[in-house]
């Protein structure tokens, strides 16, 4: 699913929301989750998962193409952790387990 397709679904299952009002709300509900996470907070969404950052230390790679050593500097990825009742429903257990 891509973002438009939730805005529309969101849309569709709230008729009382204009389309408009909805693409704000999903816009500002990832920006905030994208401001927490520039900040280096965690931001957990019970039952679905939490967003973290992990730092990864600089280290020597290589060039796959040439096979020469590069230096691969610091750098902050983001990680997702699955909730416990997001995973039981990606396995087909319902929420009680």
């Amino acid at each position: 699913m891509i973002r438009s397709e939730l805005i529309q679904k969101i849309a569709d299952e709230n008729p009382h929301l204009v389309r408009r009002d909805v693409e704000r709300i999903v816009a500002t509900v990832f920006d905030e989750i994208t401001g927490a996470m520039a900040r280096g907070d965690r931001v957990e969404l019970r039952g679905f998962g939490a967003f973290s950052v992990k730092k990864r230390d600089a280290r020597m790679g290589r060039n796959p193409r040439t096979g020469e050593a590069v230096e691969v500097e610091q750098k902050h990825v983001p990680f997702f952790k699955t909730g416990k009742l997001l995973r039981d429903r990606l396995n087909g257990l319902d929420s009680d387990g």
